[in-house]
């Protein structure tokens, strides 16, 4: 049995510790600063709580000393704390951030390390990569790879057409920060909310624009090798215009804690969400111009007999099966480990992983989206 750190108790930590708890192979720790957002965790003797101020680098360290491995679901301006604290005790560091500062601050870190760094573990940066590496394999020549993700209510009922399903914090930031692209064959920047989309899946009509930490570090992984790459975040049709005004026009992306403050007073939580992923890739095979195509929904589900959202499940599984790899020797065990690494057929097949397994053709459908390129 391993003893393993989770860092936040919020929906995705809480979900984390109780699927490992589950499995008994592992002994979990759940730390946060709030005793109040411990508290509201469900009972579980097998679970320990921790009150700790993680930016307590030291202190947190000699928490993790004896560890296997420390996962982060704290807010992604915590991450590089907990990287740190990690690299000082020598355990494993998993976490599920999609900020790019943070990821390349953790990149820095785990260089000359002794264990094993693995950011952005999570559904999107995370088991996108894994899914896009997989189809890419195929290729002689890579053309265009698209990634889109989406975390959706399944009943939208308000102007937004959104639940809070996530990290607010996260969404903000990915709403905000600029976002990495390959375009020409060249690494750019893009802007946030920019480049929408419309296309229409199983007779549903969505969007899709820029959002920044989405490609992890397939940028890197890629460079010189494509022609374009690029990862745009799926909503219902309106919510970019509505976003664009909010951060833009009321110039809200200069008052982030305002922002956070009215959508999680103004938009009601749901576990009543589907989660979107479709990635497609297009290139030369044998010589003939060829699309291949990844798509799958995912939706709340009980897992483990506990009802679990959508994004919960994507997103705390996703971080639990890497674990589980890691744990059984799959994956190195030293420095920086990127997400397309992964095989995707070890992650499938993982007790964790299987539930972003199609159970039909859908996760290779033949069939396309339309897609229409509109101006944003």
């Amino acid at each position: 049995m391993k003893d393993i750190a989770v860092i936040g108790a919020g929906h995705i930590g809480g979900a984390v510790a109780a699927l490992l708890a589950d499995t008994a192979d592992y002994r979990v720790t759940v730390i946060d600063r709030s005793a109040d957002q411990l508290a509201e965790l469900p009972a579980d003797a097998r679970i320990e709580h921790l009150v700790m101020d993680v930016t307590d680098v030291k202190g947190l360290a000699a928490v993790l000393k004896d560890k296997f491995a420390v996962l982060s679901a704290a807010p992604y301006h915590l991450t590089f704390f907990v990287a740190q604290a990690a690299k000082a005790a020598g355990c494993h560091y998993l976490d599920l951030t999609e900020d790019v500062a943070s990821t390349r601050k953790v990149k820095a870190l785990a260089q000359g390390a002794e264990t094993a760094f693995i950011p952005q573990c999570g559904l999107a940066p995370g088991f996108i990569s894994i899914a896009a590496a997989d189809l890419i394999r195929g290729f002689d020549t890579l053309h265009d790879v698209r990634l889109r993700v989406g975390a959706l209510p399944k009943y939208p009922s308000n102007a937004l057409n959104y639940n809070l399903t996530w990290s607010t914090d996260g969404v903000i930031n990915e709403y905000c920060e600029p976002c990495e692209a390959i375009v020409d064959g060249l690494p750019r920047q893009t802007r946030a909310l920019e480049e929408c989309e419309a296309f229409s899946l199983d007779g549903v009509a969505y969007e899709a624009f820029n959002t920044s930490g989405g490609l992890g570090t397939l940028c890197e992984t890629l460079a010189g090798k494509v022609r374009s790459l690029n990862y745009r975040t799926i909503r219902y049709p309106g919510h970019a215009a509505i976003m664009k005004a909010l951060l833009n026009d009321l110039r809200l992306r200069d008052r982030r804690d305002l922002l956070k403050d009215i959508l999680e007073n103004s938009l009601p939580a749901t576990m009543q969400d589907v989660v979107i992923v479709f990635v497609t890739v297009s290139g030369l095979k044998g010589g003939h111009l060829v699309q291949e195509t990844y798509a799958h929904k995912i939706y709340a589900q009980t897992f483990g007999g506990r009802l679990l959202s959508g994004i919960q499940i994507t997103t705390a599984a996703s971080l639990c099966a890497v674990l589980d790899l890691l744990a059984e020797g799959r994956l190195p065990t030293k420095g920086f480990v990127r997400q397309e690494e992964i095989a995707l057929a070890d992650f499938l097949g993982n007790r964790f992983g299987r539930v972003y397994a199609a159970d039909d053709a859908a996760a290779h459908a033949a069939t396309r989206p339309h897609l229409v390129e509109s101006a944003a």
